[in-house]
């Protein structure tokens, strides 16, 4: 199961609907199928494999990532009410998910899932879906990239009934779907780790993971013994240093190192499914030439056969310089409510300098406002004083 898009109407952090392409939307020339994975020759369909999102502090590009992970959960049939990311729902009373992907069996499937929050307890929702409405048609019937999205002459092949009492009211009915065609979509979440560096336990951490990321670091494996947990840590000409609690790590190994195989771990396995990675703030606590070695690992369509997909959010206008293509950059604004706007959309050609567009406010809305900086330096000024 691919993605090839996600629409999102009746959010309420959202100023409209936020409508997420992950095909290439711009002309496919042959330099770019070296950075692209193709999902069909005819008619010409490629996926872009580094999806980045960026804009300022407080512009909603968490907020759009929680807008992805809940339309994933949908397409998983998980439980909405347990998702992390279920409160970008928040008291919507119709929220529509509208998922456009491409199934195992060569279908462009359209799934449309309308969900409603029904309050709790003050402050907390429950979410239930209300309709859905499976349609489908032969990837072979789509002559060209201009049809692929349109569905309105191809009737539901299933609607959710309200009678289906074995279903769970938060859990979307594809699961039928998905059984029947053993499709499945492999998906991983550094949402939670942003912040928060805390090495989970693994069974295995490939040495060249953490050769790349620390050099000095010799050795470092989890061990089980019944219900305790050892980790064998040991630098390059030390005596190893046996730990019994993770959190312990960071009197050793820096912030970066930990998050970093913590990432190129998820993305080792997602490489290997042909799944997506989600990563929020994806500079936070690496250098940049960590940073686009994952960016290039995904846009390598030697090393990335199986289509997996990086989706991130950046700061960093530097990062831009790393693309050949614009339609696989969205610039996310809050004004008034959020909104993300495909790049090439704004920037027809390719060959402009991303990172100086984004920086010099050419794009609108990516720069801080003059006045806040003015305000900003006259109370510093009022402080010296």
């Amino acid at each position: 199961m691919k993605i090839l898009r996600i629409e999102a109407t009746g959010l309420p952090l959202f100023k409209e609907k936020l409508d997420i392409a992950f095909y290439a939307q711009q002309r496919v020339g042959e330099d770019d199928k070296d950075i692209l994975f193709c999902l069909s020759q005819t008619p010409s369909l490629y996926l872009n494999t580094a999806n980045a999102f960026i804009g300022i502090n407080a512009s909603g590009k968490t907020s759009i990532l929680k807008a992805i992970e809940v339309a994933a959960a949908i397409l998983r049939s998980e439980s909405l009410n347990h998702v992390p990311s279920r409160s970008i729902i928040g008291d919507a009373e119709h929220a529509v998910f509208r998922i456009t992907f491409l199934s195992k069996d060569n279908h462009v499937c359209c799934l449309e899932t309308e969900i409603a929050a029904e309050r709790s307890k003050p402050g907390d929702y429950i979410y239930k879906i209300k309709v859905e409405r499976l349609r489908m048609k032969p990837l072979s019937s789509v002559k060209s990239r201009k049809y692929l999205m349109n569905f309105s002459s191809v009737e539901p092949v299933s609607v959710r009934k309200t009678d289906e009492a074995y279903l769970p009211d938060d859990v979307s009915f594809i699961i039928a779907y998905n059984r029947k065609t053993g499709d499945k979509l492999d998906i991983y979440s550094l949402l939670t780790y942003t912040n928060m560096n805390v090495l989970p336990f693994s069974e295995s951490i490939p040495a060249e993971i953490i050769s790349f990321l620390d050099p000095t670091v010799e050795e470092l494996r989890f061990e089980k013994d019944g219900d305790r947990t050892f980790i064998h840590l040991r630098f390059t000409g030390s005596n190893e240093i046996i730990l019994n609690n993770a959190a312990e790590l960071e009197q050793y190994l820096s912030s970066g190192t930990i998050k970093g195989i913590i990432a190129f771990s998820m993305m080792k396995e997602v490489l290997q499914t042909g799944g997506y990675l989600l990563i929020d703030e994806i500079e936070n606590h690496f250098n940049k030439e960590i940073v686009t070695t994952m960016m290039r690992f995904f846009m390598d369509a030697e090393l990335n056969r199986n289509g997996a997909s990086l989706i991130f959010t950046t700061h960093y206008p530097e990062l831009l310089d790393e693309y050949d293509r614009n339609d696989s950059i969205y610039i996310v604004r809050n004004r008034g409510g959020i909104t993300a706007e495909n790049l090439s959309n704004i920037l027809r050609r390719n060959d402009i300098k991303k990172s100086d567009a984004y920086q010099s406010g050419f794009l609108e809305g990516t720069t801080p406002l003059y006045e806040a900086y003015i305000n900003l330096r006259k109370t510093i000024m009022k402080g010296d004083a």
